[in-house]
């Protein structure tokens, strides 16, 4: 890409053009057009590649680029789509890939993929492998795409074009040969012929390129910051790591944050959302509008202090994650009903190290109310920061937080995991169940099952259509042999384990015949009222009062 230069010093100008594929990806091996480093990285799965492939054989617009052109050093990745590429020469002028890292990492890391890589089993190592199926214009082909991954050990068809030849003239002749070598009755000309009218299309690709030259940070991100060609906007996290950046840095606050989170996953939180830990940190930060949009003024605010708060956030969030598993029993994160509440308890602990038992206490009923309630669903900036406020003086010895001594939301109708409702529901369950015995008599891992299965782990026990089926009082966790339903396995336990079995997943025994005889309702109903009986013990420990209603609809609030 050559160098042009903005009109007047601090103003950015944009400059479109057409490439060729082929020219883009030079510019990535000559180090021209690199990834900043506060991109998100490579997510695509293998099904999209293929049909960023197809599209481009077909002569379908992919979407265009944005690139920022900038004398400003930029943190940018080492290796684009799993391939290493050169460092840039201070010498040469250097584009920042803004829009289209996804796409230019599918094309990069198929198309030049290195003779000397070796595919493997492996989907890190065959998903940079596409081949494109020749022979597809015989008649009775009917799939649509002609592209394909080939996942097996052994070497794929001799029809299958490998597309890091194509690029490649040399490799491209050794396949042509190859071909050759096949019988005559594989009509060779033909898949010759196609191999090389697919080569073409693909050379002669052409993509709209939109170039930022000069300017500032602030502005390219806030030009890519308006854009969302393929449904995937910047995130308010990747935004402010780019605005905040700092050269001596080894990580940018994106990465900083990844790595707060992957030290969670010893404890089970490895999948707290980022958004969670991010506005975390900007309170930690002294920020009152942890939902802004307004990221360019946050960050501008917070660059120089931003370095601090990640070092107390993780400290607070650390403790955070110890009060919920110890003081509350949430084992994963995603058991905790809002998000709102880890940013409130990081607060409270970054003021607060060492709370007073009765503080602790508070928490306790605090955290218990507001997820029973529904206290935070819909939460708006103007109570979020009302929130921060009051437990920011609990945390100096103020009096409690916000939400203590609410009226809870009936059992739930329905499981659904979206719900915080049910999520809370989850935690009451694994306190009150805390040993659950299978079909043997043997302990349950729940929280290891629920950690691998997630949702999948709570079984229906009547999966015939009757009232109430999708209450939560019609899911256990509960393992059988393969082929046997939850139903079966419960009407078949051996006598001596029986009672002690459905009572570890609090099911009376007196709703056992409503199993044998099939009246399903009434087992579910029965089952219902019982444990909502149970959790309304736990609702009046800690102050919250019960529902008039037995049984409601269940919300589904995820933030």
């Amino acid at each position: 890409m050559s160098k042009e230069s903005p009109s007047q010093p601090g103003e950015m100008t944009v400059k479109p053009e057409i490439m060729l594929l082929g020219d883009i990806l030079d510019d990535i091996s000559l180090g021209r057009l690199r990834v900043p480093r506060f991109q998100r990285p490579f997510v695509w799965r293998p099904d999209q590649m293929l049909d960023l492939f197809d599209s481009i054989e077909r002569g379908y617009p992919i979407g265009s680029l944005l690139a920022w052109e900038t004398e400003q050093p930029v943190p940018s990745l080492d290796e684009i789509g799993n391939i290493d590429i050169r460092s840039s020469s201070p010498t040469i002028s250097v584009s920042y890939i803004l829009d289209g890292h996804q796409r230019l990492s599918t094309l990069y890391g198929s198309l030049l993929r290195p003779t000397t890589d070796q595919r493997t089993t492996e989907q890190r190592s065959w998903m940079w492998w596409v081949y494109r199926e020749l022979g597809t214009t015989r008649p009775g082909f009917t799939r649509q795409s002609k592209f394909r991954h080939w996942t097996r050990a052994e070497q794929p068809p001799a029809h299958y074009l490998p597309v890091r030849a194509v690029l490649r003239t040399l490799d491209f002749l050794g396949y042509a040969r190859d071909l050759q070598t096949l019988p005559a009755t594989d009509h060779v000309e033909a898949l010759i012929d196609e191999a090389e009218q697919v080569a073409q299309r693909i050379k002669s690709y052409k993509i709209a390129v939109v170039r930022l030259v000069g300017g500032s940070l602030e502005q390219a991100v806030e030009v890519f910051s308006r854009l969302n060609s393929k449904g995937q906007a910047m995130s308010a996290v990747q935004m402010v790591s780019a605005l905040t950046y700092h050269h001596d840095s080894e990580e940018n606050l994106n990465e900083r944050i990844n790595i707060m989170i992957e030290a969670l996953s010893s404890v089970g939180y490895s999948d707290l959302p980022a958004s969670a830990v991010f506005r975390s940190l900007l309170a930690v930060a002294g920020e009152e509008d942890v939902q802004t949009s307004r990221w360019e003024s946050l960050a501008s605010r917070n660059r120089d202090r931003l370095n601090d708060a990640v070092e107390r956030t993780e400290i607070a969030l650390g403790r955070t994650i110890r009060f919920l598993r110890d003081d509350i029993g949430v084992p994963l994160a995603r058991l905790v009903p809002y998000n709102i509440q880890i940013l409130l308890l990081t607060i409270f602990f970054n003021i607060r190290d060492n709370p007073t038992g009765e503080q602790v206490e508070t928490l306790r009923r605090w955290f218990w109310s507001t997820s029973w309630s529904g206290f935070f669903a819909g939460a708006n900036s103007t109570q979020v920061k009302n929130y921060l406020n009051t437990m920011k003086i609990f945390a100096d010895g103020g009096p409690g937080p916000e939400g203590q001594n609410q009226v809870a939301r009936p059992f739930p109708d329905r499981f659904d995991m979206r719900s915080a409702r049910i999520r809370t529901f989850i935690l009451w369950e694994l306190q009150e169940l805390r040993e659950r015995l299978d079909s043997t008599g043997a302990a349950i891992d729940v929280v290891g099952t629920l950690e691998r299965a997630d949702t999948r782990a709570y079984r229906q026990i009547i999966t015939e259509k009757a009232d109430g089926t999708q209450s939560p009082a019609n899911r256990i966790i509960f393992p059988t042999q393969p082929g046997t339903s939850v139903r079966r396995a419960l009407r078949t336990l051996p006598a001596d384990i029986e009672l002690a079995v459905l009572q570890s997943h609090g099911i009376p025994i007196d709703l056992l015949p409503h199993i044998m005889k099939g009246d399903d309702a009434k087992f579910i109903a029965g089952r219902a009222e019982h444990l909502a009986g149970r959790e309304r013990e736990l609702m009046t420990k800690f102050g919250v009062r019960p529902a008039d209603s037995a049984l409601g609809s269940t919300d589904i609030d995820t933030e």
